[in-house]
């Protein structure tokens, strides 16, 4: 062989093992290149996995809170409609219930405008009161009962103690105050507030002037006038005090609902007082008379216990002696039925 072949034969040699190596070098690339693919593909597939989990998690606690939300919003649903239905009951009873008190407002507009029906009204608002105070018709007062003197006829009759009484009439004006009430403008009602003090004044002279106080009647010395309504009471209280000291003078009392109550208690209070009085005294009268036939008892029974202690003494008397007499014959008169005759019967 000669040696330009053996050179060509060494580069080709040469050649193909650093094509060797290279193709050994990029298959050891290539194998790597796909390894790190690989790896990276696990890694993607678990941080894939990891997403999806975190993602099912997360939809799972949407879902878990989306049934809670939906479960109250039922509930305030129910609460809802159950709350709407009490209002409009509710609403429907306070609809009624207006109904109803405009009704009894028009009526008692009418029953006011009535001078009739005025004082129908106040009469039985002052029963109203005079039985709520406990007190009883016949027993604690009388009405429309007429006096024996005068003949006037008051509404009511309160009886006291010590056969005395106090008159009450419940008739008053009060026409012009509703008119005043319901004026249209302010000189109209001051016209109309004018008309009710002069109404009221002349209704006190009108019932001081009805002999209500009569000593003949035993009548206290001043007569009750009730007023049915404390607004009314409280307007001339308010805008005509002077009006209540014209009435005192003329022994006039006015009175509303309240300070009837507390007037109609008081003479509850003294009636009873003056009944637990007269009983209290009659009480003391059969302790006296007790107390009388108790000092004869007492010295009828020591005369008893006397004769008793004279009876216990005869007793005793008769059983130490008599008795003892007695069992000494029997000793003796069975001592000889038997034939031993004792010596106690030589003693003898």
């Amino acid at each position: 062989m000669n040696i330009p072949f053996l050179i060509l034969f060494a580069g080709l040699a040469l050649a193909v093992i650093v094509l060797i190596v290279q193709n050994a070098r990029l298959s050891e690339l290539i194998r790597s290149q796909r390894d790190d693919a690989r790896v990276r593909d696990t890694n993607a597939a678990a941080g894939e996995e990891a997403r999806r989990s975190s993602l099912d998690a997360a939809v799972r606690s949407l879902e878990e809170k989306l049934r809670v939300y939906d479960t109250l919003l039922r509930e305030w649903e129910k609460d809802r409609a159950q709350k709407f239905g009490q209002l409009a009951n509710e609403l429907q009873g306070a609809s009624q219930a207006t109904l109803r008190l405009q009704e009894t407002t028009q009526t008692l507009a009418s029953t006011l405008s009535n001078n009739k029906l005025r004082g129908q009204w106040g009469e039985r608002m002052a029963e109203d009161i005079i039985r709520y105070a406990g007190l009883l018709e016949n027993v604690n007062y009388r009405k429309q009962v007429a006096q024996v003197s005068s003949g006037t006829r008051p509404d009511f009759i309160f009886l006291l103690p010590d056969e005395h009484v106090v008159n009450m009439d419940v008739k008053f004006p009060l026409n012009n105050y509703l008119v005043m009430v319901n004026a249209a403008n302010p000189a109209e009602r001051d016209a109309a507030e004018k008309e009710f003090f002069k109404n009221v004044r002349a209704r006190v002279k009108e019932l001081r002037g009805r002999e209500y106080i009569n000593p003949a009647e035993n009548t206290l010395d001043f007569v009750l006038l009730f007023i049915p309504n404390e607004q009314v009471f409280g307007f001339i209280q308010e805008k005509g005090p002077e009006i209540m000291d014209e009435a005192l003078k003329d022994k006039v009392v006015l009175c509303s609902p309240f300070t009837l109550y507390a007037v109609l208690s008081v003479i509850r209070q003294a009636h009873e007082h003056f009944r637990f009085e007269k009983d209290i005294r009659k009480i003391l009268g059969h302790i006296d008379i007790f107390a009388k036939h108790f000092e004869t008892f007492k010295g009828r029974f020591i005369e008893f216990g006397e004769i008793i202690g004279k009876l216990q003494a005869k007793y005793s008397d008769l059983r130490d002696t008599s008795f003892k007499n007695l069992d000494t014959k029997i000793r003796h008169i069975e001592e000889h039925k038997s034939g031993v005759p004792g010596s106690s019967l030589t003693e003898e």
